[in-house]
C-alpha cells in the first residue's frame, strides 16, 4: 500500500508513474478528494473540541460559584453529539481511503523499462549452453507419458483439467528437487527453513497484495475465512505482521517448500498441455525482510541465490528485467529467470525475484527500529522462487532427454534420486 501523504503531496508524479501500468487517475483523484474531505472533518472536529473545552471550563466555573449551568450543559451535549457525528464521518472517510489504496499497485522503480507486454522485457544475461540434439526432441509430456512417470488422463479423472499425477521416478524426481533446493537455500545461501500453513485468512492475503485485487485468482474455502495459498510468499511474509523488529534481526531470510494453488483465471487456452500451468504445483520460495537502504543489494543477491540452483542443475537460462506492463501488482521491480525448453525453442519463466519495497510492510503494519531510540519504519520485503519445482522437472526432462526417450539425471541430483537415468 502506498503512503497516503506521499501520494497526495506528489499526485502528478504518482500518476505519471502509474500510467506505465494503466490508467489509475480516477482512483488517485478519488484519494486526493477523500483526503481533502478527511482533513476538513479533522479541522472541524478540532474546532468543536476547543469549543467543548471552553464550555466545560464555563460549567466548572459556574458549579464552583454555585450558579445554574443548565444552558451550558445542554450546549455541551449538542457539541458532543456533533463531535460523534464528525468521528463517524472521519472513520468512513479513512476506511474509504484505505479501500482505494488497497486497489492501487506499487510505484515502479526508475530502472524498470517501459513496455506494453513481455516482448519488451530486457535481457540482462544468459548462462549455459543450449543442448544440441541429433534427433527431434520431444516435449516433457510425451517423454513423461512414454516413461510412465506422468499421467494427466487419470489426474483429469480425479480432479479435472490442469492437474497431473507424477509416479515412480517422476514422483521421486519431484521430491528430490524439493530437497535439493531446500538444502542449497539453507546450507549454502543462509535461509531459515519454514513449513507454513497452506490455509491463510483474508487479512494475510491482503497483507501481501493478493486481496482485494486478485480475489478471482484464489481458491477460497466456502463459508470460512480461509484461502489456499497461491505461493509461500503469503504466509512467510505475514509471519511478522503487526510486529516491530529490531535492526539486529534483519535481514530475515526464509525459505519454504509448499504446494501452491491458483485458479489461473484468464489463462484459459494457455499452456493447457502438460505441467506448465497447473491449478496445483510445488514451489520452493525465498523471502527476505530487509533494511530500506539495503533492499536493492539484497534483490541482486536473491537473484543469484535462485541462479545458483539452475547452475548446479546444468540448466541453461537467462535473466530478464520485467518491463512496466509485466511487473506484479505489489512489486516495484522484478527479475525473471527463464529456463530453456527445447520443445518450445524458447526460454520460459521458472522464477520471479522481486522487491516490494515498503508496499507490503505498510499493508501488514510490519516495522523495525533502525536503532533502540529511533522511530519505527517500514522494512522492505522481497521474494523469489528457488525454484518452481514442476517447471524445473520439465526442464530436466527436455534438456537431458536421449534419443531412446530416456532421461539423464543431472549429477547434482544423483544422490537424491538414487539413479543417473530414467
Amino acid at each position: 500500500m502506498l503512503d497516503l501523504k506521499f501520494v497526495c503531496e506528489n499526485l502528478e508524479k504518482v500518476q505519471k508513474n502509474m500510467s506505465q501500468r494503466g490508467d489509475f487517475s480516477k482512483l488517485l483523484n478519488q484519494i486526493s478528494t477523500a483526503n481533502e474531505k478527511r482533513k476538513k472533518v479533522i479541522l472541524e472536529s478540532e474546532g468543536l473540541r476547543q469549543e467543548q473545552n471552553k464550555v466545560s471550563d464555563q460549567i466548572a466555573k459556574l458549579k464552583k460559584e454555585k450558579k445554574d449551568a443548565t444552558h451550558q450543559i445542554s450546549e455541551m451535549k449538542g457539541v458532543s453529539d456533533k463531535i460523534k457525528d464528525f468521528e463517524k464521518e472521519l472513520s468512513q472517510e479513512e476506511e474509504r481511503i484505505k479501500e482505494i489504496l488497497l486497489n492501487i499497485p506499487n510505484l515502479l522503480h526508475p530502472s524498470v523499462p517501459h513496455g506494453k507486454d513481455d516482448d519488451e522485457n530486457i535481457e540482462v544475461r544468459k548462462w549455459g549452453t543450449l543442448p544440441k540434439f541429433y534427433f527431434t526432441p520431444k516435449d516433457h509430456l510425451t517423454l513423461g507419458e512414454n516413461l510412465g512417470i506422468i499421467d494427466v488422463e487419470r489426474a483429469s479423472k480425479i480432479s479435472g483439467s490442469r492437474f497431473a499425477i507424477l509416479q515412480g521416478l517422476g514422483a521421486k524426481l519431484e521430491r528430490a528437487l524439493i530437497n535439493f533446493m531446500l538444502d542449497i537455500n539453507t546450507k549454502e545461501s543462509g535461509y531459515k527453513e519454514v513449513f507454513p500453513p497452506l490455509l491463510v485468512n483474508s487479512q494475510t492475503m491482503t497483507g501481501t497484495g493478493q486481496l482485494p485485487k486478485f480475489a478471482e485468482e484464489a481458491f477460497k474455502i466456502e463459508g470460512l475465512d480461509y484461502y489456499l495459498i497461491p505461493t509461500a510468499e503469503v504466509p512467510l511474509t505475514n509471519m511478522y505482521r503487526e510486529e516491530i523488529l529490531s535492526k539486529e534481526k534483519l535481514p530475515l531470510k526464509l525459505t519454504a517448500y509448499t504446494p501452491c494453488f491458483r485458479k489461473e483465471a484468464g489463462s484459459y487456452g494457455k499452456d493447457i498441455k502438460g505441467l506448465i500451468r497447473q491449478h496445483q504445483f510445488n514451489k520452493v520460495e525465498l523471502v527476505k525482510i530487509v533494511e530500506v537502504e539495503k533492499s536493492y543489494e539484497e534483490l541482486e543477491a536473491l537473484v543469484q541465490d535462485a541462479e545458483k540452483i539452475l547452475q548446479r542443475l546444468e540448466l541453461p537460462y537467462r535473466v530478464v528485467t520485467l518491463c512496466s506492463a509485466s511487473v506484479g501488482f505489489s512489486m516495484t521491480k522484478t527479475y525473471d529467470l527463464e529456463v530453456w525448453l527445447p520443445s518450445q525453442n524458447r526460454y520460459r519463466e521458472i522464477s520471479s525475484c522481486s522487491n516490494a519495497e515498503d508496499f507490503q510492510a505498510r499493508r501488514m503494519d510490519l516495522r523495525y527500529r533502525p536503532d533502540p531510540n529511533a522511530k519505527p519504519k517500514f522494512p522492505h520485503t522481497l521474494n523469489g522462487s528457488a525454484l518452481a519445482v514442476g517447471r524445473t522437472l520439465i526442464a530436466i526432462l527436455e534438456n537431458f532427454q536421449q534419443k531412446d526417450g530416456s532421461i539423464h539425471i543431472p549429477k547434482a541430483l544423483h544422490s537424491y534420486v538414487g539413479t543417473d537415468r530414467i
